[in-house]
């Protein structure tokens, strides 16, 4: 089976990106070095081309109350032209993916999840849909996503838009014109830095991304954007959530709103909120010099309690970084946690998430 293209691709290829298959996607995984790239963004801006991630118009005078059913979070009291993060948990409360939301008006959203479970939200949102008045696009080829990220972000795209995009706060969204083509910018991102993802015209997407490489945005892959996502101690959908696991374990149960009666995972996760999770994510420094890999065990006295779900050397910190879950009648023992290396026991601590925040 071919590779899915993002509008993007020829512009990857020619700029001399390294490329790499990622959920059934040709994307490029670097283009200078994900090291020097990562510097890059924590420094002064990047680009990223996430057109792979899944865009899904959902219309119809039902919208917003079947979202509330479907959505941790309330979207009914979102406001439009504002976006929310939230997870979409079958009736176990298991996280079947993480994922953004944006609100036009009631009756019109567009919700972005993974690119790898992009047809397992469709699917899990098409069991829902008798009896009520929503429609649900599949948009993502007709659009490319474009996330430009760092300090020096806003003021390169203010060089190229009428607005002042400083202004927009942190998950509102704006409809705007680039060189005369109609674009949605979402101060939104996936890096832990300041920054705007934009929804663009696929025909128009090379030229846009041209522009903003162009005036100082440097071509990143989506190796450094994994990176800067773990040392902002973001979570990775198939790495350190999925269906197996539930936002208590997986520490997002801010995320999820308790008040609404109708939100098909509310039984199970108030039960799992009564009850206790079994396990939680902690974040972890790892000492010495090799890092801690998904799949490692994390044992207490020679007893394996938990897994390291992301794992790597983070060049901002100059330190080893990873997530993990651990059995919570072992979290008061994390003093003495060790990961198991290639068979080396090595310590690791304990630490408050995020690794990295700019206001840190």
């Amino acid at each position: 089976m071919s590779l899915l293209k993002t509008p993007l691709n020829k512009t990857h290829i020619e700029s001399g990106a390294r490329m790499v298959p990622f959920a059934g996607w040709n994307m490029p995984v670097q283009y200078s070095g994900i090291i020097d790239e990562v510097k890059a963004v924590r420094n002064q801006c990047g680009l990223f081309d996430v057109s792979h991630m899944g865009r899904l118009d959902i219309q119809g005078s039902s919208s917003s109350d079947f979202l509330n059913r479907m959505l941790s979070v309330d979207v009914i009291k979102l406001r439009p032209n504002r976006a929310r993060y939230g997870v979409i948990c079958n009736i176990d409360g298991g996280i079947i993916d993480d994922c953004i939301v944006y609100k036009f008006d009631s009756d019109h959203f567009l919700l972005v999840p993974n690119a790898s479970n992009k047809t397992a939200v469709i699917d899990w949102l098409n069991q829902y849909t008798a009896n009520a008045n929503v429609s649900i696009t599949d948009i993502t080829n007709q659009q490319a996503m474009i996330a430009l990220q760092g300090p020096k972000g806003i003021e390169t795209l203010n060089a190229q838009v009428h607005s002042d995009i400083s202004l927009l706060k942190m998950f509102n969204f704006t409809q705007e014109s680039f060189d005369g083509t109609e674009i949605m910018i979402a101060r939104t991102g996936y890096t832990g830095e300041d920054g705007v993802e934009l929804f663009v015209p696929e025909s128009k997407a090379a030229h846009i991304w041209n522009i903003l490489a162009s005036n100082g945005a440097k071509p990143c892959g989506l190796g450094s954007r994994d990176l800067l996502r773990l040392e902002a101690g973001l979570l990775l959908h198939g790495n350190d959530m999925d269906i197996t696991i539930n936002p208590f374990e997986a520490g997002l149960e801010k995320f999820v709103n308790f008040d609404k009666d109708d939100y098909l995972a509310g039984p199970a996760l108030r039960k799992i909120r009564s009850d206790g999770p079994d396990k939680k994510l902690l974040g972890l420094y790892v000492n010495g010099n090799r890092a801690a890999r998904p799949g490692y065990a994390l044992t207490h006295e020679n007893v394996q309690v938990g897994h390291i779900t992301s794992g790597t050397y983070s060049p901002t910190l100059d330190r080893n970084i990873a997530l993990g879950y651990v059995r919570t009648d072992h979290i008061d023992n994390n003093k003495s946690l060790k990961c198991d290396i290639r068979g080396q026991l090595t310590d690791v601590e304990v630490t408050e998430l995020p690794f990295y925040s700019r206001n840190k």
